[in-house]
Formats: C-alpha cells, structure tokens, sequence
C-alpha cells in the first residue's frame, strides 16, 4: 500500500511547544516498521512553527506572519534534525519537501512534485512533507495540514490517508461539550449531514480542526482513497487501522 500519515502539532508537541519525544520515537518505529514489511510510506507533519516557538523560547504560538515565519524557519531546521536521526536508528533515509499552494494550482510544478516523490519512494526514502511556513502567504499558502495531506494523496495516488490528531474521531456532536456525542466508527456516504458535523474550531497549537478533515476526507474518496481519523496519542494504533479495525473514523472511498 501507498500509505500518507499526517501527524498533527498537538500530537508531536507538548503545550510547552516541546516535542513530546515518546510519542515522536514510536511514530517514527512504526512508519519504519511499516517501510519494512513493503509499503510506501510518506510523512506530512506539522511542527515547525510550535517547535520554533520552543526553541526561541516564546511565551505563546506567534500570531503575526514576520514571527510565524522566522518561527517555522527554525523549527524547520529542528523538526527534520529530529526525524532524520530517529528514522537513521532503523537504517532509514528520509527527505524533505516543503509545498506551497503553487505546488498544487501550477500543471507543470505539479508534475515535478509527483515525479519527485515517485522517485524517492523507488529509492525507499521516506518523503516529510510540510508546507513551506517560511515563505508563504495568503496568496499561496495552502492553509493547514489537514487539506495539504489530503492534496498530496490524491496527487501521489495514495490507497490510505491516516489523519493523527488530537481528538478519537468524528462525532455525532462536539464531545467537549455535550457527553452524550457518539463516535462514528465509519462513514460511508458523505453528505452535507456529515459535513455539518465539521465546526470550525481548533486548538492553540495547530491550525486545523474538524472542517478541515471532513473536507480531506471529502477530496480523498473523491479521488479513490480511503482516510482514516484518529488519535495520535498511540501511534501504534496505526497497525489497527491498516488490519480494518474499528479505531477512529474510517471514511470509505467513492468505488
């Protein structure tokens, strides 16, 4: 299987805009596991700004663009250090490519990033994707994780989409609200009832929320790939996941 795993800040982070080390270690076993038995794997990961902000020591996430920007473009550097080391324990080479918006929009620039992943997955390296936080704009950003995950596996024909985060799925309602909200172990059809669920809110570390993986989820079984949402806080669960057991919500592709 062609497999792209997007973790979330909140799931690599801890609110001190620290990385949660654990978590990260066994993040990076499994994908090394899971290149081991013959799937591709490719890693969008989010990070780089709450890790900058660590790092520079920020008392809080920056909120305008200069900050923002010198924050991802140090914690960029400190995100792929730390993967690159950990994914080298297990004999693993892994690259980077930082997108923007005009990645996507553009034909031509397109090609060249699919080309280029198609390469580095015949050469088993492990592509880490992020936006390019450094340099973008309202005008080319592609916005949050969630929707670049979703474009990368439909552009690199991906069978499955898994969506670390902090929360265990979709719910029927908003379970920090209301104890009553069921999850909803899968989704078959994904109507406008299912796309109502999706509030648009998020958390203090990252920049996406509901709303945004349901309209992921919307684009991938669109264009043939399944999408899973779960937890991050147990990257082993991902085994489950690929074994069709009930962790998160799973979204069935459109046949």
């Amino acid at each position: 299987m062609r497999i792209v795993i997007k973790v979330g800040t909140s799931t690599l982070a801890y609110s001190t805009y620290r990385l949660n080390i654990q978590r990260v270690k066994k993040l990076v076993e499994v994908i090394s596991d899971l290149e081991n038995a013959g799937h591709e794997m490719i890693l969008v990961s989010s990070g780089a700004i709450a890790m900058g902000a660590g790092k520079l020591m920020l008392a809080d996430r920056p909120s305008d663009i200069p900050t923002k920007q010198a924050a991802a473009a140090v914690g960029q550097c400190e995100l792929m250090y730390t993967y690159d080391n950990m994914f080298s324990e297990y004999n693993h080479t892994v690259a980077q490519l930082l997108l923007t918006g005009n990645d996507f929009h553009s034909d031509e620039r397109r090609t060249n990033f699919t080309n280029t992943i198609a390469r580095l997955l015949e050469l088993r390296v492990i592509p880490i994707i992020n936006e390019n936080d450094t340099v973008t704009t309202d005008e080319i950003k592609v916005g949050d994780n969630d929707t670049l995950a979703s474009q990368v596996a439909v552009n690199v024909n991906a069978d499955l989409l898994i969506l670390l985060s902090d929360i265990d799925g979709l719910y029927t309602s908003d379970p920090h609200t209301n104890k009553d909200a069921k999850l909803i172990n899968v989704v078959d059809h994904l109507d406008e009832k299912i796309l109502t669920l999706g509030e648009d809110s998020h958390g203090s570390l990252g920049t996406g929320g509901m709303k945004t993986k349901l309209n992921a989820a919307l684009r991938c079984v669109e264009n043939g790939c399944e999408m899973v949402i779960a937890n991050g806080d147990k990257p082993e669960n991902i085994y489950a996941i690929l074994k069709g057991e009930q962790v998160g919500t799973r979204f069935v592709r459109r046949q």
